[in-house]
């Protein structure tokens, strides 16, 4: 059986997480008894049960990244201020 990451596990709800558990237990219990024909049906449905929480891991990134653009504009902002009142000030000690 394949387990997802631990990125997607902690973004499951507690029922999601309560079926991912049981499903895994079912297939490692079909794998210790050599039934590799069973086992694949279980690992589809647990790739199909965490797909939500794929994309809700996915909208976290996309989320940071909006987030990271927006600081990197506000201090490209802060900083272009900043260096106008600086050459204001040179302008000032040129008099």
């Amino acid at each position: 059986m394949r387990h997802c990451s631990v990125q997607v596990r902690g973004l499951l709800t507690r029922d999601e997480l309560d079926r991912y558990n049981a499903l895994i237990e079912v297939g490692h219990y079909l794998e210790s008894q050599n039934r590799y024909d069973l086992v694949y049906p279980v690992q589809k449905e647990i790739d199909i049960l965490i797909l939500p929480a794929i994309e809700r891991l996915k909208e976290k990134s996309r989320q940071r990244d909006r987030d990271t653009e927006a600081y990197l504009a506000g201090k490209n902002e802060l900083s272009r201020d900043n260096r106008f009142e600086f050459d204001d000030e040179d302008d000032e000690d040129d008099n």
